[in-house]
């Protein structure tokens, strides 16, 4: 998949504002810690393992500027607080703060711009990996049909969420590739309706796909027109309990019913192991807006919105489904019983 979100830059990196998205594609610079910090609150950038690269190179860039202690821990600070629930952001500025507090300021900006790049290639090859073993499990899956493979997602797992290939999208863009013929049920996934992102992408690869919305995915179940469900995570705990976008939970309680294998796909970089069980994961709470108001394109093809509710909400951006729903979770180093998936970090 040659879509690029995120493209480093001599001390700033341009990525894909996926606020546009699907209607215009643009490009913004970032050049500074605020700016990498907005783009993550504001999901310019978003999907785990992307805002884990955006922060890494925030840090990098703020060493661009000032290197001392104090501009090291702001940076951290900053950047920290910008997202809780994805694992990758505190993961990828654990390992900056690990590469670059031992080292005099002298040598931190470049330490420390090596070591975004390494997080961004490294989160590419991961991709990759993880999508070939998706690939393999997807054929088989697929094995005795005289039809295509019905493969259901939910929010955006794709290229536009990491570096490179995508998580839950990774496995269907290769097997597309090489031949298989899947077609992708794509969940809106209200309220920021990231499914558009994924159906924007599937329709730039060139895959087939039909956007549903986010309540038809159990009677599609039920009426046997899903053979797979496969979706993202932003953390995975230590018992295999995963949280991913609100929603997520209610597709794997209807798979399970409907004995619909469910499939988590993620890089090792999203396993939390100081996380001991689902309960202990943080629900980022979003502002009310985003239930309250509809953004699109008017008849004209301008940028609009609407207004559609004045009135008390409430906006959990995630949920969590327990491990016992999960038929197996994929990593770059394999596929694993969701209940031991701290296998995959030895």
């Amino acid at each position: 998949m040659e879509l690029a979100p995120l493209i480093p830059l001599d001390g700033a990196i341009a990525v894909i504002d996926q606020t546009r998205l699907p209607f215009a594609r643009t490009t913004r610079t970032l050049a500074n810690l605020e700016a990498c910090a907005l783009a993550i609150e504001t999901m310019v950038v978003r999907g785990a393992p992307l805002i884990g690269a955006t922060a890494a190179f925030g840090v990098a860039i703020a060493m661009r500027h000032d290197t001392s202690n104090d501009a090291l821990e702001a940076a951290l600070t900053r950047l920290g607080r910008t997202r809780p629930t994805a694992v990758n952001l505190h993961w990828a500025l654990a390992r900056m703060a690990t590469k670059l507090r031992p080292l005099t300021p002298d040598l931190r900006s470049a330490a420390a711009w090596r070591e975004a790049l390494a997080v961004h290639a490294e989160d590419i090859a991961a991709n990759r990996a993880l999508g070939e073993y998706g690939r393999s499990l997807l054929a088989r899956h697929a094995e005795g049909l005289d039809r295509p493979l019905r493969v259901m997602t939910h929010c955006n797992a794709g290229a536009l969420a990491t570096c490179g290939w995508g998580t839950a999208l990774a496995p269907i863009y290769l097997a597309h590739q090489a031949g298989l013929s899947i077609e992708v049920w794509v969940s809106e996934t209200r309220p920021r309706n990231q499914g558009l992102l994924t159906a924007w992408e599937l329709s730039e690869g060139g895959v087939p796909h039909t956007l549903i919305a986010d309540n038809a995915a159990g009677l599609l179940m039920r009426q046997g027109l899903v053979d797979v469900v496969i979706t993202g995570a932003d953390r995975i705990a230590a018992n295999g309990d995963t949280a991913n976008k609100v929603g997520t939970y209610l597709k794997a309680l209807a798979a399970r019913e409907h004995g619909v294998p469910f499939y988590i796909a993620a890089p090792t970089s999203t396993i939390d192991a100081a996380s001991p069980d689902g309960d202990a994961i943080p629900i980022e709470s979003r502002s009310d807006d985003e239930i309250c108001v509809l953004h699109g394109i008017d008849g004209a093809g301008e940028a609009a919105q609407v207004r559609m509710f004045n009135g008390p909400c409430a906006n959990p951006a995630f949920d969590v489904t327990p491990a016992a729903l999960i038929a197996g979770i994929l990593t770059e180093r394999g596929r694993f019983d969701a209940a031991r998936i701290t296998e995959a970090l030895a």
